[in-house]
């Protein structure tokens, strides 16, 4: 699709590496008739997929160790906010996790839109990501019937798969 058909709104795409990611690169279909942008977690397969896609990363940030986490987390809220003020999104979707709730909380900062789709894996309790970005999404979706009862307002959009 050429730039001109390209929609006019500009999408920031985020999610952790692993299943996550996975996940969000599933809508490809949909992403790609936009002017977009995938925010991920650096690391030797994610580096190269920079080739395929426009994407910036951030520093991988296991919580296997909190306290190298927390200055790894702090550091990735800085450049979030950095990297948000660069590409200036409309639009923020993520499947979570950690790595996407600072850049969620800094696009309702600049009045933008948040679309959080909760993690497949997840059918019986919610994600720690989804409940701190609950209350500030527009649009939240889930994969499985059963998780409304954790977020009444979500929408059931099926799987991704």
């Amino acid at each position: 699709m050429s730039n001109k058909q390209k929609q006019t709104k500009k999408l920031l795409l985020i999610a952790s590496v692993g299943g996550h990611l996975t996940q969000l690169l599933e809508l490809k279909s949909l992403f790609e008739q936009y002017d977009y942008h995938i925010v991920t977690e650096s690391t030797p397969v994610t580096k190269q997929m920079k080739d395929k896609y426009p994407m910036s990363f951030l520093v991988y940030g296991a919580r296997n160790n909190p306290i190298r986490y927390i200055f790894k987390f702090s550091f990735n809220i800085i450049k979030s906010v950095g990297l948000f003020l660069r590409e200036r999104p409309d639009i923020v979707i993520t499947t979570g996790a950690h790595t996407s709730v600072p850049m969620c909380y800094i696009a309702k900062l600049f009045r933008k839109k948040v679309i959080f789709i909760e993690s497949f894996a997840k059918s019986k309790s919610p994600t720690l990501s989804g409940r701190m970005v609950y209350p500030i999404a527009d649009l939240f979706v889930v994969q499985w019937e059963s998780m409304k009862e954790f977020y009444p307002n979500a929408v059931y959009g099926g799987t991704i798969y």
